[in-house]
């Protein structure tokens, strides 16, 4: 197990993580600490645990913004569950092939 160092909105925190893990955890307490001034904006400075909460919602939404994101090059007007659809059909094809 190692330990890292993040710093997010000033504070200090120790984080045991797997051996080898080290840098993608750094990267992530860099991104916390990138939307932490945003964060206590919007809760209003009343503490750290809000504005964690708030840095959580923050990366929760693009992450859904994301996943729902069609693929660069994707015709006008398909939907990812007119895409989801099509997997699905391709899948039932690809079945059927093997059968």
């Amino acid at each position: 197990m190692a330990d890292v160092t993040l710093t997010i909105g000033g504070h200090r925190h120790i984080v045991a993580c797997r051996d080898g893990e080290e840098d993608q955890l750094l990267r992530v307490g860099v991104l916390l600490d990138s939307r932490w001034s945003s964060a206590a904006r919007a809760s209003g400075g009343v503490g750290g645990e809000r504005a964690m909460l708030f840095v959580a919602l923050m990366l929760a939404d693009d992450l859904h913004d994301a996943q729902n994101r069609l693929p660069e090059g994707a015709p006008t007007g398909v939907t990812a569950e007119w895409l989801e659809n099509l997997a699905d059909r391709l899948e039932a094809l690809a079945g059927s092939l093997e059968n």
